[in-house]
């Protein structure tokens, strides 16, 4: 059966006489939306990683082992965990505790990152950016077997039958690739058998159906079981259309200008945002039109998994809770028996 989860970046809110919340203040509130998240029926909570001001989330296993400890059913994972500047064995540690605490809830998207703040803050060279990522990936996957480890690698020490605590209790720990739209991205997951999650955040999403073949393709060449392939897009449910596209559009063209700015961006145009909502990646509106649009991208592409990203720069925390509400009790339902039914999903 198809999941449908949410995630959130913890992006700095604003409140209601306009000023903006603190971190700490956005980091309760993340707490927050995961409990409420897992009370209207959401299979899977999302945290991402940044280092930098307008995201208030650095350390989202610490924020997972909190809402862990206030839910009952949901999963709970990162969303995503920048590898390439990080320790994997620290990584699998962090990640096996919060299994522990969650009772056996917790995974990981493990991927290199679309900011790179990270490097600088933890003495990493950008220009050793692939090689970190695949070789601390190998480590991890080495890690992830839970046996004694025996590796060696270019960036770090070697071990010689090491072992690792704590074990995750039951099975291993769920672990998927987060891919950003590169072939050999694609090809990586496939090589190391684990799921892959694409960040599809604009165009058409049958625009990647040449990467769910690949990924297809070359789990069968090597010999490998079919995998789940997720999707991570943006979105904002409310009750009508036009509801949903006003309260997001100015919040949304402020953090995609403000985060175009630093990578050569134009300004977003409304007729740009409208397009998207309409025909491309952006699963705005009411709980009817998100719906269809996500049964027909889980349909396309073979979803296992479906992940909105809820929280939209400033957008107010009111209105995120209001969103959730909207996917968790409304949305999630149509889908399922939208894709049931075999019916239209088609917006």
């Amino acid at each position: 059966m198809i999941e449908l989860g949410v995630d959130t970046f913890g992006d700095i809110t604003r409140k209601p006489d306009g000023t903006l919340v603190s971190p700490a203040q956005g980091i309760r509130d993340v707490v927050e939306e995961g409990v409420l998240s897992d009370q209207v029926g959401i299979d899977f909570f999302g945290v991402g990683e940044h280092h930098r001001e307008d995201f208030s989330v650095s350390s989202p296993e610490t924020v997972l082992a909190a809402i862990a400890g206030r839910t009952e059913r949901i999963r709970l994972g990162s969303a995503v965990t920048v590898l390439s500047s990080d320790d994997p064995i620290r990584v699998f540690q962090r990640f096996s505790t919060l299994d522990a605490i969650s009772n056996g809830r917790a995974e990981v998207i493990l991927g290199r990152g679309s900011f790179t703040e990270s490097f600088p803050l933890f003495g990493f060279e950008l220009s050793q950016y692939e090689r970190l990522f695949e070789e601390k990936l190998d480590l991890f996957a080495t890690v992830r077997r839970q046996q004694p480890v025996s590796w060696q690698g270019s960036f770090r020490t070697p071990l010689r039958d090491q072992s690792v605590q704590p074990p995750v209790e039951n099975g291993l720990l769920r672990t998927w690739i987060g891919v950003g739209g590169s072939p050999e991205s694609v090809v990586r997951a496939a090589r190391y058998g684990l799921p892959m999650m694409l960040a599809i955040i604009g165009g058409d999403p049958a625009r990647f159906v040449p990467y769910a073949d690949l990924y297809r393709d070359a789990l069968g060449k090597s010999g490998s079981q079919e995998l789940p392939i997720g999707v991570h897009s943006p979105g904002h449910v409310a009750r009508t259309d036009e509801e949903a596209r006003d309260e997001l559009w100015s919040d949304y063209r402020q953090m995609r200008d403000r985060i175009g700015a630093e990578r050569n961006w134009p300004p977003m145009q409304r007729a740009e945002f409208d397009a998207e909502a309409d025909r491309g990646s952006l699963y705005v509106g009411s709980p009817e039109t998100v719906a269809r649009r996500i049964a027909s991208t889980v349909r396309t592409l073979g979803l296992s998994r479906f992940e909105m990203k809820y929280s939209a720069g400033m957008l107010p925390h009111e209105k995120l809770m209001d969103s959730l509400a909207l996917y968790g009790q409304r949305v999630i339902p149509m889908v399922r028996d939208m894709l049931s039914a075999g019916g239209d999903g088609e917006a």
